[in-house]
């Protein structure tokens, strides 16, 4: 997550062109015409952090048995089509690639083998999202986003007939999530550029439990979803 902030940071505080313009007076406007375009398209490329929020069973959440989450950077990649439905909002889908591992650390355990679970996961994500946009500022437009979304797990082991005795931690294909977020758009000369950040919050249960009910690793986990933070940079 830190390297993701600080990434935000570099993005939207270290561009001085960018900056610039938000304190000079008026200046010559590129793409004029862009905005009006009922349809548009382009691509994205981009970051992710995973990270996972646990329930457990209320019987068993004060025996201090949290699960450790450590997560690293992924990447994006994917497409981006736009409809325009007045000057200030606009339909957006943007279905896309997403990579990422989050390392599961389980309490109660001395070996590595045991205590530790690598989950590596490739989403397709498809959100829906509405963007709200203020009015243009020379070639600027600050935006937010919200919307819903679904992904499907390339990775999912979900059918596996193993589970953690055998070293396999299981999770969901499918989950659905809502997501918010905000951006600027930059028009450039020849293109838009739209750096934006968003936070995505699953609204489904993604564990699938261990055969053994009283498993020590998911025995005690009553509801297991994805929250993260998506840094897309786009291009249209």
């Amino acid at each position: 997550m830190k390297k993701l902030f600080f990434l935000v940071i570099t993005v939207f505080f270290l561009m001085p062109s960018a900056s610039a313009q938000l304190f000079t007076k008026e200046r010559l406007a590129n793409l004029e015409t862009f905005d009006n375009r009922f349809l548009s398209w382009g691509y994205f490329l981009g970051f992710n952090s995973y990270d996972f929020k646990f329930k457990y069973n209320e019987e068993l959440e004060e025996q201090n048995a949290d699960v450790l989450v450590n997560s690293d950077v992924g990447f994006n990649v994917g497409l981006v089509g736009d409809m325009r439905v007045n000057k200030y909002i606009n339909l957006r889908l943007e279905p896309g690639l997403y990579y990422t591992q989050r390392n599961l650390t389980f309490p109660g355990f001395e070996d590595e083998s045991d205590f530790l679970r690598e989950v590596k996961s490739t989403y397709i994500h498809v959100p829906l999202l509405v963007k709200f946009s203020t009015k243009r500022l020379n070639n600027i437009k600050p935006f937010i986003v919200a919307g819903v979304s679904s992904s499907f797990n390339l990775s999912s082991n979900q059918d596996n007939p193993q589970d953690n005795e055998d070293g396999e931690f299981r999770m969901m294909k499918r989950a659905s999530y809502f997501e918010l977020g905000f951006g600027i758009d930059f028009y450039l000369f020849y293109f838009k550029f739209t750096p934006s950040i968003r936070g995505v919050f699953a609204t489904t249960d993604e564990l699938v439990p261990d055969d053994n009910p009283n498993s020590a690793w998911t025995g005690n986990i009553a509801e297991m979803q994805t929250r993260g933070i998506f840094i897309n940079f786009t291009f249209q």
